[in-house]
């Protein structure tokens, strides 16, 4: 990318936890307003996350940041068991490329740690982009938060070694 669209993708800071915070609460909020009602929404994300709760939900998972102009619009997150735990974009910078960005740059940790398939419960905001990734959905599952049921998919992708990938014909 160029331009004013430029992201750079990094590793997370302790000095990130209140922007990717008060991300993930905008994200669901705004961003999924589409997607799921008020109570959904509510029951996902009440409140903005205390930062001492949000750390420790970090804690132990690989986190990026995508930056522009020197502000945190997006970050994602990768568990040591492969999953995808955390994927949230700035509303205002959604459709940027932003999280292609950071999908990158979880692939490559993925590959650091010699991981062979990932896997997330993707939001219906974040199918699409999951699957355009190559992403296979493997289920619809139901959770419940505070009386409220919350929709999610199930999906994984597996892994392969770049060098060892057939160049397109």
């Amino acid at each position: 990318m160029t331009g004013n669209t430029q992201v750079s993708v990094r590793r997370f800071r302790d000095e990130d936890a209140d922007a990717t915070a008060r991300i993930f609460f905008k994200a669901v909020h705004q961003g999924a307003a589409g997607h799921y009602d008020e109570a959904q929404r509510r029951a996902w994300a009440p409140r903005i996350p205390d930062l001492p709760t949000w750390r420790d939900r970090l804690g132990g998972q690989a986190v990026f940041v995508a930056e522009r102009h020197g502000r945190i619009v997006g970050f994602m997150t990768l568990r040591p068991d492969g999953c995808i735990d955390l994927a949230f974009v700035a509303p205002d910078a959604m459709g940027t490329g932003v999280a292609k960005g950071l999908h990158e740059a979880i692939l490559g940790e993925a590959a650091r740690q010699q991981m062979t398939k990932l896997h997330t419960h993707a939001s219906h905001l974040a199918r699409p982009f999951f699957e355009r990734q190559g992403w296979t959905v493997m289920r619809e599952q139901t959770a419940e938060r505070d009386g409220v049921r919350l929709t999610n998919f199930f999906m994984q992708t597996a892994l392969t070694d770049p060098a060892s990938r057939v160049p397109d014909q």
